[in-house]
C-alpha cells in the first residue's frame, strides 16, 4: 500500500533510548497564546518534558532547532500529561504532569525575543501533590458540573480514585472488587467516571456517588459500612466486553447525547452514555492506540485506530474510510491545528518517533511502455523449450541444491577417539556400582566464505549425554578451521536404542539463504558394554546365517577379548552397564551365529554390531558377495510384550495426571475456604480444614513424585521398545532380503517419533502408518483400498488392533508383498514369492476388512508354518 503512505509534514526523534506510552502525548495551546495554534507536549519515562511548535519542512529535511520551545528534565518518570484549567482564580490553561508518586501543575509562558529563534519559554511550578499511593493514570474535567475550572482524578495501581480540587485534596474512594487498574475517562454530560475493570467489563460511577460514599482510609470495608453508617460505593452501570481495554474516550454528539468509545484488544466498541452498545467493530490487526474526533456527517463520529502493522485506519462509525501506512507503530495519536493547518495527525511511537502527517496520495508517474508486436517463430521456441527441459531434468537428477555447493561453504568432519578417556568425564550418573567410561569426540569445521553465527548442535540417543551439545561459531575470515571437543557417556542404567550420533550445523550463506549440514558418527560398543562371562541359558535367542565360513570372535571383537578365557574363539560374553548379559556364539562347523540374552531388547546392539563387523571384516579381505540372512520365525510375541508394557505405562501416566488434576482442584478449593475464614473479622472454627489441606498437599506431592517416577520408567520403556523395533526391522530385512528403500519404509513406519508424549504416542502413530501400508502397497483387494483411515490420532483403548496390523504386515511380506511408496502401488498387484515360486493361496478370512480380521492375526503362526520358511526349532542343534 505504498500509494496510501501518510504524508510527512514534520517529524523528529526524541532523545536516545527513551520510552513513551499513550499518556505521554498532548496537544493544546498550553502557553495561552490565543492564536489558535496547538503546541505538542511530550513526556517520557526518563523524566524529560518537551514542548514543540513545529513548522513545515521539506521532504528529507530535519526539524529546525526553533521548533523545540522547551525541554526540561523533571527527574521522575512522566506517566501522563494533560492541559486544563487547573489553577484557582484564573481560567488560563495550565499543564498537569503525573509522576508515579507526585502530581505537578505548571504554568508555561514565553518571552518574545528580537528574532524568532530568540523566543524563550519557561515553566513555573504552581503547586504539587505528593501521592500516598503509586499512580497509574488520570483524567480531568468539570466534575460535579462546576464552571470555569477543571478537577483532576488520579487512579492508583491498587484501584483507588483520588480527586483533587485544584490546590487541595478532596477525597479518595476504592473501586469495589478492583484488582488491576484500567483506562479511565470522564463523561461531562452524565458527570461520571468510566473505566474497565479486571473482570473485563466497562463500569460507570457517578461523581456524586463517589463524593458521598464513605471515605477510603483503607481498602477493606470498615465496621461502619457493615453497620450501615455511611453510603457504599455502587456502580451506575456495567457492560461485559469480554476482553481487556487499551483505552477509553468519551465523545459528545451534542448537548443531549454522548458516546463512550472503548478500544479492546480485538474489538472496537461504541456505547451510549447509559451503557448500551451503539455498534461494535471486529479489528483485523492488533490495535495500539485510537482517537475519536468529530465527523463532517451529522450523527457520526470518525475514529483513528493505529495498529501494530504500521497502519493507521480511519473509521466513520464502523465503516473503514481510509487506511494509511506509518513508518512506526504508534502508541499515541492526536489531532490538532498547527500553523493554520487544521486536522494534522500527530503520532508518537514507544521509542520516541514523533511525526506530524496528513492524509493524501502520490500520483503515479509511471506509464507502461507499449509492447511491440512481432511474429513468433514456433520452431525456435520448440528448440528452446527442449533445452530448458533438459536443464531441468539434469538439475532434478542432481538435486535442487547440489551437495558440492554446500560442502564448499562449510565442511564438517567428526572423529571419535578409538580409546576411552583415561579419566572419565561422567558426572551425576545412575548406573549402579559400575564405573561409567566416557569417550572423546572432536568435530572440525572448515569454512570457505565468511559465515556469522553458525550453530552446531550434537544429538545422541538417551540415556547417552554430552558434556556440551551446543556451540556457536563466527567465521569472520575465509578458510579458517575450528575444532571443538566434548565427551559422551551413559547417564542412566539402561541401554540406548542406537549408538549413532548426529552433528547438525545451521548457518546462513552470504546471500542470506539458510543452510543445514549434518554429519553422522558412530560410537563404539565398549562405551556402554563391558566384557562378561558367557551364559549357557537364556530366555531369548536369535540365529543369523551367513554365506561365508565362520570368523573367530577374537578377531571380530578384539576390544572385548578376555585373556583369562581361552575359549573365546567361539563364545564371547558381554555385560551391559545396566547389568544385563548378552552371549554370542559362533558355530564351528556351520556358517551361523547365535545371540542370546535374558532381555529381548538387549539383543539389538550386539546383533547389529556383529553384522557390521562381519561386513567390515570381509570388505577388508576384498570379498564383496558377503550376505546375512535370518530363517527363523519373527519373534512377534516378545515384541508385543514390550508394546504392552510401554502402553501400560502410558495409561498409568494418564490416570496419575487425572488424579493430580482432581487433587489440585480440591487443594485450591480448600485454600479458598481457609482464606475466607482468615479474612473474616469474627473468626469461625476451621472445622478441620487445615488437616484436610495438609492431607491434600501430601497427596499432591505423592502424585507428582509418582508421575515423575512413571515418566522415568516410560522413557526407559520407550528406549527398550525402540531397540526391539530396530531388531525387528533388521530380522525382517534379513528374512525377506529387503532393499535399502524398502527398509527405509519400514523404519519410517515403525520409528516415526524421536520422543514419546501423552498427546502423540508411539502406538497410535505406528498403527496409522502400518494401516496405510496395508491399505496401499500391501493391499490385495479393492475392498481393502476403500477402507477409510481416520485423520485424527487418538490414544487407543488397547494394543490389540496394533498387534493385529503388525502380524498382518509380516504375513503379507512372507507371501511376497512389496513395500513401495509410488503412486502405482495403490493398484492391486499379484504377489510373487522369491525364487519364482507360485504364490500361496490366500485365506478366505483375509478378504475381510482390517477391523474384522481377528482370526487371521491369531493364526499367524500357522500361516507362517505353511510357508516355505523354516522355523527356529529346526536350528536348535546348529550352534555347538
Amino acid at each position: 500500500m505504498s500509494l496510501f503512505k501518510a504524508r510527512d509534514w514534520w517529524s523528529t526523534v526524541l532523545g536516545e533510548k527513551e520510552e513513551f506510552d499513550q499518556g505521554c502525548l498532548c496537544l493544546a495551546d498550553v502557553d495561552n497564546s490565543g492564536n489558535g495554534q496547538d503546541k505538542i507536549i511530550v513526556g517520557s519515562f526518563m523524566g524529560y518534558l518537551r514542548i514543540f511548535s513545529p513548522h513545515s519542512v521539506k521532504t528529507g529535511d530535519r526539524s529546525q532547532a526553533e521548533d523545540l520551545l522547551l525541554e526540561v528534565h523533571l527527574r521522575d518518570p512522566v506517566l501522563q500529561v494533560e492541559v486544563g484549567k487547573f489553577v484557582s482564580g484564573t481560567e488560563m490553561l495550565h499543564l498537569a504532569v503525573l509522576h508515579s508518586r507526585k502530581l505537578c501543575v505548571y504554568a508555561v509562558s514565553g518571552t518574545l525575543g528580537n528574532v524568532e529563534h530568540g523566543n524563550q519559554y519557561q515553566i513555573k511550578l504552581m503547586y504539587e501533590h505528593h501521592l500516598q499511593r503509586t499512580a497509574c493514570n488520570m483524567t480531568c474535567g468539570p466534575f460535579g458540573g462546576i464552571k470555569g475550572r477543571d478537577l483532576i482524578c488520579i487512579q492508583s495501581m491498587d484501584g483507588m480514585l483520588m480527586v483533587f480540587e485544584q490546590e487541595s485534596y478532596a477525597f479518595g474512594r476504592f473501586l469495589p472488587g478492583s484488582l488491576l487498574p484500567g483506562p479511565l475517562a470522564y463523561s461531562p454530560r452524565t458527570d461520571s467516571f468510566i473505566t474497565v475493570s479486571s473482570c473485563r467489563q466497562v463500569e460507570s460511577y457517578k461523581y456524586q456517588v463517589l463524593a458521598f460514599a464513605t471515605d477510603a482510609d483503607k481498602k477493606q470495608e470498615t465496621e461502619q459500612q457493615k453497620l450501615g453508617s455511611g453510603k457504599r460505593l455502587v456502580v451506575d452501570w456495567t457492560l461485559n466486553i469480554g476482553e481487556q481495554a487499551l483505552d477509553i474516550c468519551v465523545m459528545p454528539f451534542n448537548q443531549s447525547a454522548s458516546s463512550v468509545f472503548v478500544l479492546g484488544e480485538r474489538n472496537f466498541f461504541c456505547l451510549k452514555d447509559n451503557g448500551q452498545v451503539r455498534f461494535m467493530k471486529k479489528l483485523d490487526c492488533s490495535p495500539s492506540c485510537f482517537l475519536p474526533y468529530c465527523s463532517v456527517s451529522e450523527g457520526t463520529v470518525n475514529t483513528l485506530i493505529g495498529n501494530h502493522g504500521h497502519m493507521l485506519h480511519v473509521y466513520q462509525d464502523a465503516t473503514l474510510k481510509w487506511a494509511t501506512q506509518l513508518p512506526h507503530v504508534p502508541v499515541a495519536v492526536r489531532v490538532g491545528s498547527l500553523h493554520d493547518l487544521k486536522g494534522v495527525i500527530v503520532t508518537l511511537s514507544d521509542d520516541g518517533h514523533l511525526q506530524c502527517s496528513y492524509l493524501g496520495t502520490d500520483p503515479s508517474l509511471f506509464q507502461a511502455p507499449k509492447v511491440e508486436s512481432r511474429e513468433l517463430n514456433y520452431d525456435e521456441l520448440d528448440v528452446e523449450l527442449k533445452e530448458l527441459q533438459k536443464i531441468i531434468k539434469d538439475v532434478k537428477s542432481q538435486g535442487v541444491w547440489p551437495i558440492a555447493e554446500r560442502e564448499d561453504d562449510l565442511k564438517v568432519s567428526v572423529v571419535v577417539s578409538p580409546n576411552l578417556d583415561s579419566v572419565s568425564q561422567a558426572t551425576d550418573v545412575e548406573v549402579g556400582t559400575d564405573s561409567v567410561p566416557s569417550i572423546s569426540v572432536k568435530i572440525t569445521l572448515q569454512n570457505r566464505v565468511v559465515l556469522k553465527k553458525a550453530k552446531l548442535s550434537v544429538y545422541v540417543q538417551p540415556p547417552l549425554v554430552l558434556t556440551c551439545d551446543q556451540f556457536t561459531f563466527d567465521f569472520a575470515v575465509p578458510d579458517t578451521t575450528s575444532i571443538v571437543a566434548f565427551s559422551i557417556y551413559l547417564k542412566r542404567s539402561y541401554t540406548p536404542s542406537e549408538l549413532e550420533g548426529n552433528a547438525v550445523v545451521s548457518y546462513f550463506r552470504p546471500t542470506g539463504i539458510p543452510r543445514v549440514i549434518q554429519c553422522k558418527f558412530r560410537l563404539p560398543l565398549k562405551l556402554i558394554c563391558l566384557p562378561g562371562q558367557p551364559s549357557k541359558t537364556a530366555s531369548h535367542k536369535l540365529t543369523v546365517d551367513t554365506n561365508k565360513p565362520p570368523v573367530s570372535l577374537l578377531s571380530l571383537f578384539p576390544d572385548f577379548a578376555n585373556q583369562s578365557d581361552d575359549d573365546q574363539a567361539n563364545v564371547m560374553g558381554f555385560r551391559l552397564l545396566g547389568g544385563s548379559r548378552v552371549t554370542l556364539l559362533a558355530s564351528r562347523t556351520s556358517q551361523r551365529y547365535r545371540i542370546q540374552s535374558e532381555q529381548f531388547e538387549d539383543l539389538w546392539l550386539v546383533t547389529n554390531e556383529l553384522i557390521l563387523r562381519l561386513q567390515e571384516h570381509f570388505e577388508k579381505q576384498g570379498i564383496k558377495d558377503f550376505a546375512c540372512s535370518f530363517s527363523g520365525c519373527v519373534p512377534l510375541q516378545e515384541y508385543f510384550e514390550l508394546i504392552d508394557h510401554h502402553f501400560e505405562l502410558r495409561m498409568n501416566g494418564e490416570k496419575l495426571e487425572e488424579l493430580l488434576s482432581e487433587r489440585a482442584v480440591q487443594f485450591r478449593a480448600i485454600q479458598r475456604r481457609l482464606l475466607t475464614r482468615f479474612r473474616d473479622k469474627t473468626p469461625a472454627p476451621l472445622q478441620h480444614l487445615d488437616t484436610l489441606l495438609d492431607g491434600t498437599y501430601k497427596q499432591v506431592i505423592a502424585l507428582a513424585d509418582a508421575i515423575e517416577e512413571n515418566q522415568e520408567k516410560l522413557l526407559q520403556s520407550f528406549a527398550g521398545l525402540k531397540s526391539a523395533t530396530h531388531l525387528l526391522i533388521l530380522l525382517v530385512r534379513l528374512w525377506q532380503k529387503l532393499s535399502i528403500e524398502q527398509t527405509a519404509i519400514l523404519e519410517a513406519a515403525f520409528l516415526p517419533l524421536q520422543e514419546d508424549t501423552q498427546e502423540l504416542g508411539w502406538e497410535e502413530t505406528v498403527d496409522a502408518a502400518i494401516a496405510h501400508l496395508l491399505k496401499t502397497c500391501l493391499s490385495k483387494s479393492s475392498k481393502e483400498q476403500a477402507l477409510n483411515l481416520t485423520s485424527q490420532l487418538n490414544i487407543p483403548k488397547d494394543t490389540s488392533r496394533l498387534k493385529k496390523h503388525i502380524t498382518l504386515l509380516c504375513d503379507r511380506l512372507a507371501k511376497g508383498g512389496r513395500l513401495c511408496v509410488s503412486t502405482d502401488a495403490v493398484a492391486p498387484q499379484a504377489m510373487v514369492m522369491p525364487g519364482g515360486c507360485s504364490p500361496i493361496a490366500e485365506s478366505d478370512l483375509e478378504e475381510r476388512s482390517l477391523d474384522d480380521s481377528a482370526e487371521v492375526f491369531t493364526n499367524h503362526k500357522h500361516l507362517i508354518a505353511e510357508s516355505p520358511v523354516p522355523e527356529v526349532s529346526a536350528l536348535q542343534g546348529v550352534v555347538e
